[in-house]
């Protein structure tokens, strides 16, 4: 049905470039009503307009063939008209509904292409009309018409689906800002995105959409994200805090600092992400357009033997020649791998576009085949399965209050850049403003802090600071980063301080498990401790401490090495360092709201909103797709085989023909729609 030379053979989905309407990809049934040549900057609902009108005008044409055909049967019926007459009756209708596929046949000859269903479909519905004019031999008039019309039916069916395919991942471009406000000279103008440079600074009204990646420099406001990461609650932020391109701004106005150009901004990079999917085809799509190739010969001579062969043994060539070359017409219209070509693309096309509304961006249909027989998940600790950030997870004083003991440490950490310090100053934000002062401040390497805050001398450390002072402390109980606080030579207390895990980090695991993943792992550069913590509160299998970027590349490889052939094992990372295991793992996952340019980029798979229970989401659709796509295909050999059967023995009628290809793909393609659910 849709052009094998666009479709099957190029790219393997009806859209090679979502979003975009090509010259003459993503082939439409409607051929008259389709826009061609769409021109990729415009407007997409231009586009849906217009494919809303083909489809209009496809379903007005198909009402007037049915009608034409109707009126032939009933001129034929009436009247008593020659075979030639009868013929010039049907060859309205006929034209009028075959004239794309005759088309699409010569054009397949011309070009040395001519094994495709638009050739079978013609040489069929031309045989079923000429065969009328042998004697002793029926005419298949209303047959022939009937099968071109239920042809250009499937082929409407098709249209229809490749066009919502199209939308369930053409959201991503409601994204694509149009305009930028950019402050120039005290001014603020409207500009082109692509003309705001690094370090520019843009302002983002209420309602808008945040055109370039950025930070926040004055106002707040909650973010609607949903378009980019699936989530519907809003995100909370000030100043400081960074924005992402693809962003709704709620309530305030925001200004901004561009961090990057438009070029490489986010939502730039998730479209090209979504556009270049479709050249990576699934192992079941490549399969097919193999088969598809062999299979369409093989039977066109299958046919001709079934013409020849047995006419040429029987006694009576003559009479038993129409006979079997009825059977071969109608095995020829059998034989269309239509559902095959079409609905198992489209089902692993829909797949992509599902995932993407749930902000999971698949690179590719060969990872869908991945995701769904993972029995090894391996994650990053830091910035995957946690914050990525210290927080004051507990305090303990010996000698003061914890109010205190915070308000001491933060003041001696006050000039620090060290994560520790920030934490510190976090747990007390008071400390820049009570009016205390700070000096003398000494930094003890691998040590800690010691200031003169007030009047009191405060040493903020660890163990081996406490132990340079000659001062006892006291052991903690707790996981984590322990600081020890000494006031005037006088153990004060300590402070524990961790980088805590994601609220759903222990759900991922679980709907990991549930979905029968038999092995996670986690590798970290942490502490033997800090790892052994985050292991019991999520309930991880095993894991790997105080690695170097190295070492998780030849962990990765022996678990490898460790599962099944049929198993596949993936690598959950956000940082830079994690992108050499990114790229080694069957397929790597990158967290990529918050993840780095360079693990977006070494992915596979892209989580927008940074939640790792987002992968038992995506394996969940990968199964759903694969279940589908293998659905499609036993469907349609199932119902192809018998039928081919039954027409080389002489049961099956050209009707029946007609119904195990375009009506078995017509099927298949409205199964293969359940994907983008």
């Amino acid at each position: 049905m849709a052009k094998e030379g666009h479709i099957h053979e190029n790219t393997g989905h009806p859209c090679e470039e979502v979003g975009h309407h090509h010259e003459d990809k993503g082939h439409c049934c409607c051929h008259e009503g389709h826009q061609q040549g769409h021109d990729g900057e415009s407007h997409h609902h231009d586009g849906d307009d217009h494919e809303h009108h083909g489809h209009q005008q496809g379903l007005w044409l198909i009402g007037v063939e049915a009608l034409l055909l109707i009126a032939a049967i009933v001129v034929e019926k009436t009247w008593e008209l020659t075979t030639f007459q009868l013929l010039l009756v049907y060859m309205v209708p006929y034209l009028l509904a075959g004239h794309e596929t005759l088309r699409e046949a010569a054009e397949g000859l011309v070009h040395g292409d001519a094994f495709n269903e638009h050739f079978l479909m013609s040489v069929a519905t031309i045989g079923a009309l000429c065969i009328g004019f042998m004697p002793g031999v029926e005419p298949e008039f209303a047959e022939a018409v009937f099968v071109m019309l239920f042809f250009q039916v499937g082929e409407f069916f098709e249209g229809y689906a490749e066009g919502q395919s199209r939308k369930s991942i053409s959201h991503l471009l409601d994204l694509r800002p149009d305009v930028a406000y950019l402050e120039r000279d005290g001014e603020v103008v409207e500009v082109s995105p692509e003309a705001v440079q690094k370090d520019d600074v843009i302002v983002i009204r209420p309602g808008g959409k945040i055109p370039l990646d950025g930070v926040v420099i004055s106002g707040s406001s909650a973010l609607n994200t949903v378009a980019l990461t699936g989530e519907s609650m809003p995100r909370e932020v000030s100043v400081g805090d960074d924005v992402m391109s693809g962003c709704i701004n709620g309530s305030g106005v925001l200004r901004v600092r561009v961090s990057k150009i438009y070029g490489e901004s986010t939502v730039q990079k998730i479209i090209a992400l979504v556009e270049h999917a479709g050249n990576k085809k699934s192992k079941s799509e490549s399969f097919i357009t193999r088969f598809a190739r062999i299979y369409t010969p093989i039977v066109v001579v299958a046919a001709l033997l079934l013409a020849f062969v047995p006419p040429l043994l029987s006694v009576g060539f003559s009479q038993a020649f129409p006979v079997w070359l009825g059977r071969a017409l109608i095995f020829l219209v059998v034989s269309c791998p239509c559902a095959l070509v079409i609905s198992v693309p489209l089902t692993f096309f829909g797949g992509i576009g599902g995932a993407s509304r749930k902000g999971i961006l698949v690179k590719g249909a060969n990872y869908i085949d991945v995701l769904s027989s993972l029995s090894a998940v391996v994650f990053d600790k830091t910035g995957t399965l946690t914050h990525g950030r210290f927080i004051v997870e507990a305090v303990h004083p010996e000698s003061c209050d914890e109010n205190r003991l915070l308000h001491l440490a933060a003041h001696v950490e006050h000039f620090s850049t060290h994560p520790i310090a920030a934490a510190l100053r976090e747990a007390f934000p008071d400390e820049a403003t009570d009016g205390c002062s700070v000096e003398q401040v000494q930094e003890i390497s691998g040590c800690g802090v010691c200031a003169v805050v007030g009047t009191e001398k405060v040493c903020v450390g660890n163990t081996k600071m406490m132990e340079h002072l000659g001062i006892s402390w006291r052991e903690c109980e707790h996981n984590g980063t322990i600081i020890h606080v000494a006031i005037d030579g006088t153990y004060a207390g300590h402070i524990v301080i961790n980088d805590t895990p994601k609220p759903d980090s222990q759900k991922a695991v679980e709907d990991l498990k549930a979905l029968g993943v038999s092995r996670i792992v986690m590798l970290t550069g942490d502490r033997k401790s800090v790892a052994q913590s985050v292991v019991a509160r999520l309930g991880i299998d095993d894991y790997h401490a105080e690695l170097l970027p190295a070492d998780k590349v030849e962990i990765l490889e022996q678990i490898k090495r460790d599962e099944s052939e049929a198993g596949r094992v993936a690598f959950v990372g956000d940082g830079i360092n994690d992108a050499p295991v990114l790229a080694r793992a069957d397929v790597g996952i990158a967290m990529g709201g918050l993840g780095s340019d360079a693990a977006i980029e070494a992915a596979d798979v892209v989580l927008m909103d940074d939640h790792p229970s987002k992968i038992a989401t995506a394996i969940r659709v990968a199964r759903r797709t694969i279940a589908i796509a293998r659905q499609n295909v036993w469907f349609a050999i199932s119902v192809k085989v018998a039928v081919l059967i039954l027409a080389a023995v002489g049961i099956a009628s050209m009707w029946l023909a007609a119904f195990a290809d375009v009506g078995v793909t017509v099927l298949a393609v409205l199964n293969a729609m359940r994907a983008l659910r």
